[in-house]
């Protein structure tokens, strides 16, 4: 039975930069960042399941488009939720995280949401907050602000 082509090695040209560890290792994240990128991605489990335990059908979590992404879509009969969900280390701190860029950028989004699911227009549009930290229950705002901004 034929063994198949032998093993070539392959050296580089020699003159070809060599590609440096320090490139790999510059394009990961932190482990300071990593650590809150999975926070943040528990709180947003957490601000779901508080959601669901009020009724709540999630549509969509981390939700993206052009002008920017909504951590979560949720609707009850009549209402469509856009939710924001900010987590720090103390509720108080994450109550006053959400900027005015960032409400302008959620609701751009939420007409970018409503523009494609021409369904959906005819609910009642509401922007809603969780705010979320360790060693408290999660805290949900409903109409938290406008989309005015």
């Amino acid at each position: 039975m034929p063994a198949g082509p032998p093993a070539v090695a392959v050296e580089p040209a020699p003159d070809s930069e060599p590609v440096l560890p320090s490139t790999e290792a510059a394009r990961q994240p932190s482990p300071e960042r990593q650590i809150a990128h999975r926070f943040g991605l528990s709180a947003e489990s957490v601000a779901a399941v508080l959601l669901v335990s009020k009724g709540f059908c999630i549509l969509a979590r981390r939700w993206r488009s052009s002008c920017g992404e909504v951590d979560i879509v949720a609707r009850d009969r009549s209402t469509l939720i856009f939710v924001e969900v900010k987590a720090r280390r103390h509720l108080d701190d994450a109550a006053y995280a959400l900027d005015v860029r960032q409400r302008r950028r959620i609701a751009t989004a939420a007409a970018l949401w409503l523009a494609r699911r021409p369904d959906h227009a005819r609910l009642n549009v509401r922007f809603d907050v969780v705010l979320v930290a360790p060693h408290a229950l999660p805290r949900h705002i409903p109409a938290a602000f406008d989309c005015d901004g």
